[in-house]
């Protein structure tokens, strides 16, 4: 398997991933909180630093730069100053072939801004509008994006419910792509999954499941999560379910109902906030070059290993998850 990971990372910069959904910024205000606000119970953060990184489908877009694709990218944006920066973080990793960004006037690019004193966040600010997106702008998005499904090997599709992926929209997706049979992989949200009927495969963590199904299983045993992923793949034609469980690993359930632990590679898990677009970023890159759902599913964990090593929303390189397999097969070597 390890061989099969090195070749796979090897393939990926020729891996075309058409990478659509949710785009946000994201917005990191550091600083020190030193005293207490006479104003209020409150800490007063003295900013030291502001940083702007891609979030939501742009992370996914990071991430499969940081592998060393060219990724096609489609996502919704504001007639604002934040959508610029979001457009120039952006430029330089998109594949020249990109459809570039759909703009909505009517609402704000979607932002979310984390103060943090120190290592501690101290809050979030959100801005956005969750509002479904007009039928005009339904059929702009399918007229621009339309082209670039057929060029793809694979299309990740990142779902944060911001109103932009209706039920037109990703059935447009689903449907297209299964006409040039090119394989969806869907990061889902929400409680109706049937917005993801005929999808090749959706990556819901163990709280999405929960949510999904009705019932609490995010303190489940990895066989009870399996059995709730074939429940949603029946209830909803999906064909199959890549069940991320944090620092438990993953639990992959195929179409001819196999099922597959995958235990988590991590040496130390310091922050697992977007590992799931990792995930999402190395199975979408290795699937498009013709990888198989285990083996890609295998490298997924390799590189979700390395970024819940970091702090903040992170990304692996190639290297990293070279180095970090070494690594992990000399451990294995001891322990056996």
């Amino acid at each position: 398997m390890s061989q099969n990971s090195l070749a796979l990372l090897e393939k990926i910069p020729h891996a075309k991933v058409l990478a659509t959904g949710d785009l946000i910024l994201d917005r990191y205000i550091h600083g020190e909180a030193l005293r207490l606000s006479p104003e209020a119970p409150v800490p007063v953060v003295v900013v030291r630093k502001k940083l702007h990184t891609p979030g939501g489908m742009g992370n996914v877009v990071m991430n499969l730069s940081a592998l060393g694709a060219k990724p096609l990218a489609c996502g919704l944006v504001g007639a604002d100053f934040k959508a610029e920066i979001l457009k120039e973080l952006l430029a330089d990793v998109l594949d020249p072939q990109s459809p570039g960004l759909l703009v909505d006037s009517s609402r704000p690019t979607t932002v979310k801004t984390r103060v943090i004193a120190g290592i501690q966040q101290v809050t979030r600010l959100d801005e956005e509008s969750i509002s479904p997106i007009s039928p005009l702008l339904e059929e702009r998005y399918k007229e621009l994006i339309a082209p670039s499904i057929a060029l793809a090997g694979a299309i990740s599709i990142s779902d944060y419910g911001k109103g932009f992926l209706t039920p037109g929209i990703l059935a447009f997706l689903i449907d297209k792509a299964k006409s040039y049979d090119i394989p969806t992989i869907v990061d889902p949200k929400g409680t109706d999954y049937g917005r993801y009927r005929g999808a090749s495969l959706v990556t819901p963590n163990r709280q999405e499941l929960s949510v999904a199904l009705g019932r609490d299983l995010t303190r489940a045993q990895a066989q009870v999560l399996a059995e709730g992923g074939l429940e949603l793949m029946r209830r909803y034609e999906i064909e199959n379910i890549l069940i991320t469980r944090s620092e438990d690993g993953m639990t992959l359930v195929e179409s001819d109902g196999k099922i597959t632990h995958l235990p988590t590679r991590a040496r130390a898990v310091f922050d697992v906030s977007g590992a799931g677009d990792t995930v999402v970023a190395t199975m979408a890159a290795a699937i498009a070059i013709g990888s198989g759902l285990y083996e890609a599913a295998f490298l997924a964990t390799l590189a979700a290993g390395v970024v819940v090593g970091k702090v903040g929303t992170a990304s692996a390189k190639p290297e990293e998850i070279i180095e970090f397999l070494r690594i992990s097969s000399l451990k294995q070597d001891l322990v056996s």
